[in-house]
């Protein structure tokens, strides 16, 4: 795959994928309409949000240039994507869209906002330990064994890893 096919690819699931989950079905539950009973809930919120849209295309862009690949697991990287946030935290995609959600339930004042980003959290948290990882572990073998010894999945390290690039 080439990196125009990946970026168009990556768009697609970006509108697909991120785009339904954390815009259109907090707009279904909320109808984007709502206002906490604290505005400092509204501006946390607000921020929350915004940096969790960074995380997301950030985290885009490097399955792009790095894996040359998109994330849907139709059309996967060719190579191991460890650079950028992903020197931190193995999941910053996952990470990033329920911080989307619990955004929004900010702004809004929605308790089923935050209910639905907990679900979330427990369907992509399954999806990883039940999918992704084995299937990373049999596409990138050693390659993502060192990577998952050394990068947490969840949880950011204080300081990035230095994780050699993927031979694989």
């Amino acid at each position: 795959m080439q990196r125009s096919a990946a970026a168009v690819g990556s768009s697609v699931f970006f509108a697909a994928a991120p785009g339904v989950v954390a815009g259109v079905i907090p707009w279904w539950i909320t109808g984007w309409d709502g206002s906490p009973s604290w505005i400092g809930w509204r501006v946390l919120g607000a921020v929350v949000t915004a940096c969790g849209a960074v995380v997301l295309l950030h985290a885009f862009a490097r399955f792009v240039r790095e894996g040359v690949g998109t994330p849907a697991p139709v059309a996967p990287t060719q190579r191991l994507v460890v650079g950028g946030l992903y020197r931190w935290v193995r999941n910053p995609m996952y990470i990033a869209v329920v911080s989307c959600v619990l955004g929004q339930a900010g702004v809004f004042g929605a308790w089923a906002l935050a209910a639905y980003g907990a679900a979330l959290m427990v369907v992509f948290f399954s999806f990883v330990r039940l999918y992704e990882e084995p299937t990373l572990a049999h596409q990138f073998g050693a390659d993502y064994e060192a990577y998952r010894a050394t990068v947490p999945g969840w949880f950011p390290r204080a300081r990035p890893a230095r994780v050699p690039p993927a031979t694989s």
